[in-house]
């Protein structure tokens, strides 16, 4: 803010100016205020174009932009003269500075402040394209932060929806960094164009910096074009929403409004109350206190008690502003000045950021309905707690990935247990170096063991008992009750004799292992399969397996039998061999399997993958019922049988939807080229959902009715670990190295 010079005016209209706030190619922006009060800031046109008449004509189809757009999250226009001798603007005067020098001065923002951030400009946009128009430069230095929340700024190269054009051909009108690829390309921008460019600004806000870099201005429009954002340094919890937002088709991108609910479930209303860090507020209030204590100059020169600098609307809205520090809070319109210790209030109260519902807040639950406990008859006596509302989860748009409801910390969960977590009831159990219960709702754990599982487990449960090979390799399994992690069962293969056991499955009768048991004097081992009956802890039979063969079995039980893989670690073709649950007794054994890849038992068959086919076998007889080729492609993972159609990932990462009864293929998948993929599906009524194997991957969400594209999540966290999915009722359990996370399964 500087004093006002000689060849300033001293009033426009029927306002009286007290100060320069900046200059652009356009013009000057004077701070000013009303007869009534009111301070505004006035930008005032330039005596030589104001003498072009194409240029007023320009300007005055700026002014009636500006004044189509009022809203609360925008600064409104409140007075104009467009034919005026010197043509100027009014608009409400902000207090509160731009995002730009908001992070240049106080760094990187934190997360509950992104997210209030990104509802507000999300309500902008709705605003704005309410109106008829496409803003087409959102970028940092438009977005000012007040008190009460953000403001959008500078609607100078915005068009109407259904116009033309005010451009000329081949000139590209933006900024670098924050237009859209269609814009940098110079081709027609809808208002998902403002979103792309909503998502650059918050990608800004998260980490201080550009997500397309720090380029000269061609190369980042490549970028723009070309490349994908980084990320590194957003929140996880809003990593999916802001890479949805910078999807380079634009029917990809969410719109504002599923944005505002994404960030706002409950609207506006609450989220900016306190939503400024401190230092910020602080800055506002500062300044707040000099712009309200500013008397009115009679001859042309600011008081002495004027600040020093200041902020406020850039000066431009036609051309690219040079004034780069506008800082402009709102001041609610008034018909005299407001009370400074009432405003101070205002701003002095936002010391801290919003927090948010739950661990994620995006897409979160809702209790649709939901009363007051004990306030309402319906709901039961006076003081007794209401009867509790179903979750209902909202539906994310395409693009936009569901954010946890909550985030726990795994207890020392090892990279080496291939084995996803596992829900009971209201609880879940994840094994590891620590193996744990978990509550389902919230995430906190219920009880924790050190040491208990080996890295070979696997989640062998049956009834409330989780059966595991003792922890002194001498024969012994264990069971631990799944509700206390109290150990409830105990029994010892091999009597004297050490043994090695892996127990590789359970039902509720029998519990199955392999055990490399050694004789009396410890000359030679003996490769067996074994069932424990879980009632008398005996062994109810054991057969020895192939010698040589790995003590690594891929094992399921269904439909009465036990169906493994397995083999010499030398040998290409690994055995498939199914047995008799009850006796044992081995019904067939077919050379086919390519790997140790878990088969998977449905309907009267066992389905297997491999370098070369998918087969269908028949359980009984050990005939194939059907093969599948990967058509060129490398081979298959493990098949799954999720709502009676088999689901199955092949080598290079495509997926197939096929009938189980004849291998008559359903749909595949081939979008998903560039991800990588495990072998972790889970399915529901309207989506199919599968893990990655690496950490640039994460949670992918496909259309189970066609296998398109739906959203992927990615929590951000650099660590290497495979990610794994399960579903537990209306949420999605995933681990992924050490972190748990529960997502709504929508």
């Amino acid at each position: 803010m500087e004093p006002l010079q000689p060849d300033d005016p001293q009033e426009l209209g029927t306002y009286r100016l007290l100060s320069r706030l900046g200059a652009g190619g356009m013009g000057r922006v004077y701070l000013a205020r009303s007869p009534g009060g009111r301070t505004v800031a006035v930008k005032v046109v330039r005596q030589d174009l104001a003498a072009d008449e194409a240029f007023r004509q320009r300007f005055r189809h700026e002014v009636d932009i500006a004044k189509a757009v009022s809203g609360r999250y925008t600064a409104p226009v409140v007075d104009a003269a467009p034919d005026a001798p010197l043509p100027w603007l009014a608009t409400a005067y902000v207090l509160g500075p731009d995002l730009t020098d908001v992070v240049a001065s106080h760094g990187a923002l934190p997360e509950p402040t992104v997210r209030a951030l990104g509802a507000g400009l999300a309500a902008a946009l709705q605003e704005i394209h309410a109106a008829g128009l496409i803003h087409r430069d959102l970028k940092p230095s438009n977005v000012l932060l007040a008190a009460d929340g953000p403001r959008v700024i500078d609607f100078g190269i915005a068009r109407a929806v259904e116009g033309s054009r005010m451009t000329q051909t081949g000139v590209v009108v933006g900024s670098p960094g924050y237009m859209p690829p269609e814009q940098a390309l110079g081709k027609d921008v809808g208002t998902a164009g403002d979103v792309f460019s909503l998502g650059a600004v918050l990608a800004f806000a998260a980490t201080g910096r550009s997500a397309f870099g720090d380029l000269a201005p061609a190369a980042m429009l490549y970028q723009v074009v070309h490349a994908e954002p980084d990320l590194a340094g957003v929140p996880p919890m809003l990593t999916g929403l802001i890479r949805a937002c910078l999807a380079k088709d634009p029917a990809a991108r969410p719109a504002p409004a599923e944005i505002l609910r994404t960030l706002a479930p409950g609207g506006t209303g609450e989220v900016f109350a306190d939503w400024l860090p401190s230092a910020v507020s602080s800055t506002i209030a500062t300044h707040a206190s000099r712009i309200l204590d500013l008397d009115t100059p009679a001859h042309g020169s600011t008081p002495a008690q004027a600040p020093p600098a200041a902020y406020g609307p850039p000066p431009t809205m036609l051309d690219a502003p040079q004034h780069q520090n506008p800082t402009t809070p709102y001041a609610p319109p008034a018909p005299v000045a407001p009370s400074r210790r009432r405003f101070l209030g205002l701003a002095a109260g936002s010391v801290a950021g919003v927090a948010v519902a739950g661990a994620g807040g995006a897409w979160w639950l809702t209790r649709d309905g939901a009363k007051t406990p004990g306030t309402d008859g319906k709901d039961g006596e006076p003081g007794k707690p209401a009867e509790a509302k179903p979750e209902v989860f909202k539906t994310p748009p395409n693009g936009v990935a569901p954010q946890p409801l909550w985030h726990a910390k795994a207890a020392s969960l090892s990279r080496s247990y291939d084995v996803p977590p596992q829900a009971f009831g209201d609880f879940f159990l994840v094994l590891g170096d620590t193996t744990a219960a978990y509550d389902l709702k919230t995430g906190k754990r219920k009880w924790a063991r050190k040491e208990i599982a080996a890295p070979d487990a696997t989640m062998t449960v049956s009834g409330n008992t989780l059966f595991l090979a003792g922890p002194d390799y001498d024969g012994t399994v264990v069971g631990y009750d799944i509700r206390t992690g109290k150990e409830n069962w105990r029994t010892r293969l091999g009597g004297k004799m050490d043994a090695g056991v892996q127990v590789a499955a359970v039902d509720d009768k029998r519990i199955y292992v392999i055990a490399e048991v050694s004789d009396a004097d410890y000359t030679k081992d003996l490769n067996a399969i074994a069932a424990i009956d879980i009632r008398s802890r005996k062994v109810v039979w054991q057969e020895q397996r192939d010698e040589g063969t790995q003590d690594d079995v891929a094992l399921t039980v269904g439909d009465g039998h036990l169906v493994y893989t397995h083999g010499a670690i030398d040998e290409d073709l690994k055995n498939l061999t199914v047995r008799d649950a009850a006796t044992g007794k081995q019904r067939w054994n077919r050379r086919i399997a390519d790997d140790e890849v878990q088969p998977t038992i449905f309907g009267g068959m066992v389905f297997v993958g491999g370098d070369n086919l998918l087969r269908a076998v028949d359980l009984k007889s050990g005939r194939d019922k059907w093969t599948h080729s990967p058509n060129g492609r490398r081979g298959f993972h493990k098949p799954s049988v999720l709502r009676g159609v088999l689901y199955v990932m092949d080598y290079d990462r495509g997926v197939w939807a096929l009938q189980p009864k004849d291998g008559k293929k359903i749909w595949m998948s081939e979008d998903l080229g560039s991800r990588q993929f495990g072998e972790w599906m889970v399915r529901t009524d309207d989506s199919l959902y599968i893990a990655s194997y690496f950490e640039q991957g994460g949670i992918y969400a496909l259309s189970a009715k066609d296998g398109s594209y739906r959203w992927n999540y990615n929590d951000g966290v650099e660590n290497d670990g495979e990610w794994q999915v399960v579903q537990a009722g209306n949420r999605l359990l995933v681990a992924h190295a050490d972190e748990l996370y529960a997502l709504p399964a929508v």
